[in-house]
């Protein structure tokens, strides 16, 4: 198409040169020191009505289009941190500590469970309220230390810990358990602040101190749980009310005012799921001849449990911190609902898995 030529020093008038660059005419016109050339035309319908978009909008819409296509396929995980997300994930939605029990005992731990005593069943669930309570009096008053990580958590010194406390309790049965579960509750709140600070986590801030809490309610369920809590982040989810408030508070006011509302919510929610587990120990423990060798082994299981579910719950928390939550929680579900999705090996080493 030829251009409409211009005399010399005919200056084109602004509404001409503007009418031409927005699709009044289809011919360029060109003077000696300017051109104005109509724009590439784009059909856009809107209501059945045709009109035309600019070249350089065009090209616009284009760019920030592929630039948003490039930043949503850049958001993945690198292959090192997908696979500590796997082990995480096996780890955190099937919790071993039931089979381990079994194996201890010899007898399916549901079964035993089912036995207990209804009288006995509601005063453990009393006793586990207790011994949260005791661990969040701990996580206010002696976990405060700073952001550093350390290459391993001691986690053999706990389990060797815990199975001596364990084979005192099965010594002397049930009522050896009143004395006992606040003491391995307490060093298994130890060692879950040791796995926190080797995933990064800064125990010296009242979010970490209750996130530490939080991990006696993973691999439990409460009563009330549908099936929507029954997962890693449905229990998050349930938790996340109740633990921010009271961390809040802690960072406030410390212990001041014990009894608090929003503290005794976060102790009961967390209880709740933490009593299910105690009374799976409390059923082994009450299967005839396990005695003082059996309480020590059911107390290593009930340790090494909560090392895992603490290392599931703080990497996955280390890579919200790196990718953030929603990218993480997406890769999380899906690995959650793969078929493929292997159960109980040992992890990868040095990528999240416990010594």
């Amino acid at each position: 198409m030829s251009p409409v030529v211009m005399p010399g020093r005919a200056r084109p008038p602004a509404t001409v040169c503007n009418l031409i660059r927005n699709g009044a005419t289809d011919r360029p016109i060109e003077w000696p020191w300017i051109s104005c050339h109509p724009p590439a035309k784009i059909p856009i319908s809107s209501g059945g009505i045709g009109f035309s978009l600019g070249a350089r909008a065009a090209r616009r819409a284009q760019g920030s289009a592929e630039s948003k296509h490039v930043s949503l396929s850049a958001r993945t995980l690198d292959p090192a941190d997908l696979e500590r997300l796997r082990w995480a994930t096996r780890h955190l939605e099937h919790p071993s500590l039931a089979a381990r029990l079994t194996s201890v005992v010899g007898t399916p731990i549901e079964i035993a469970v089912n036995l207990l005593p209804r009288p006995v069943y509601h005063q453990v669930r009393g006793w586990a309220d207790a011994a949260i309570y005791r661990v969040m009096d701990v996580a206010a008053s002696s976990l405060h230390q700073g952001p550093h990580a350390q290459p391993d958590p001691r986690n053999g010194f706990y389990r060797g810990l815990a199975a001596t406390t364990g084979a005192i309790g099965g010594f002397f049965g049930i009522y050896g358990l009143l004395v006992e579960l606040p003491i391995s509750t307490t060093l298994m709140l130890r060692s879950i602040a040791e796995i926190a600070r080797t995933e990064g986590e800064d125990l010296s801030d009242a979010d970490t101190r209750m996130a530490c809490l939080e991990v006696f309610a993973l691999g439990g369920h409460s009563e009330s749980d549908d099936a929507a809590e029954a997962g890693y982040y449905g229990i998050r989810l349930a938790l996340a009310l109740s633990v921010t408030r009271a961390a809040s508070h802690l960072a406030e006011h410390g212990l001041a005012g014990r009894g608090a509302p929003v503290l005794v919510e976060a102790v009961q929610a967390i209880a709740a799921r933490f009593g299910a587990v105690v009374s799976e120990k409390v059923a082994a423990q009450l299967v005839p001849l396990v005695g003082a060798a059996g309480g020590a082994a059911i107390n290593l299981a009930f340790m090494s449990h909560y090392q895992e579910m603490a290392r599931g719950h703080f990497v996955v928390r280390a890579l919200e911190r790196r990718y953030g939550k929603d990218l993480v929680q997406a890769h999380y579900e899906a690995i959650r609902e793969s078929a493929g999705a292997g159960r109980g090996d040992a992890g990868p080493r040095g990528a999240g898995a416990p010594a």
